[in-house]
């Protein structure tokens, strides 16, 4: 992903990782044993991305992401959903020594009702603390909550609001809801930047202009874990 500042000017939003794989089909292809037929046929969860380095978004992996997901090497999960966490994936998790974040937001599309403020700073509390990366967002589908958690994020990396707007219509598609696009509008990033303010910002890799997020290390709080 590119730095900040190219998205000012509207720039494409597609990430390397994306270009890599095959996205039409959502397939990745690894090379399995010595034999023929041995490769294995990696399936994307839905609306799947790379955000930045180390942080991936999608909508609920089944089963059949499984594989796909333990090539990830993810430490950590974003849950965005107040349902319970289906239990053949938390069963994956567990198996697999991967930490589940659960943020309950209310998944309505009525107007009156919009997304807890706190609950998203918290949400982005743990999702920019490397030590909890490789980290996946997501919810039901990988449009709405899963969109203003990542346009939050978006607003602290300074992107200019219709880059952040551009990204979450992207993944939204005709189903962009204007509660959402309201929310990421009047959303502080003064506000989040207040909350967050043990937060330092770091390139690694001039090159690649690669970002990292980090928090002090003086001044770091503990992730809040929810128990399913």
């Amino acid at each position: 992903m590119s730095s900040s500042s190219s998205h000012s000017s509207g720039s494409c939003i597609d990430c390397d990782l994306c270009r890599k794989q095959n996205t039409q089909m959502g397939l990745i292809v690894e090379e399995g044993g010595e034999g023929e037929g041995d490769d294995v046929v990696l399936v994307s969860p839905p609306n799947f991305s790379m955000v930045e380095d180390g942080i991936y978004r999608s909508g609920l992996p089944q089963p059949s992401n499984f594989a796909f997901l333990e090539a990830l090497k993810l430490k950590s999960i974003i849950y965005l959903c107040p349902e319970p966490y289906p239990q053949e994936n938390w069963e994956f998790l567990q198996s697999h020594q991967i930490r589940l974040f659960q943020f309950g937001i209310d998944g309505t599309k009525e107007s009156s009702v919009t997304i807890p403020k706190h609950t998203i700073t918290e949400a982005l509390k743990v999702l920019i603390d490397v030590r909890n990366h490789p980290i996946l967002i997501h919810c039901r589908r990988g449009k709405h909550r899963t969109g203003c958690l990542v346009g939050c994020l978006r607003k602290l990396q300074n992107w200019c609001l219709s880059s952040v707007f551009e990204e979450y219509k992207h993944f939204a598609g005709t189903k962009s809801r204007e509660t959402d696009l309201r929310f990421l509008e009047t959303h502080d990033a003064l506000y989040l930047r207040r909350c967050l303010y043990s937060i330092i910002y770091q390139y690694q890799g001039y090159g690649s202009k690669k970002r990292r997020l980090l928090y002090g290390e003086e001044t770091v709080q503990k992730p809040h874990i929810t128990s399913i």
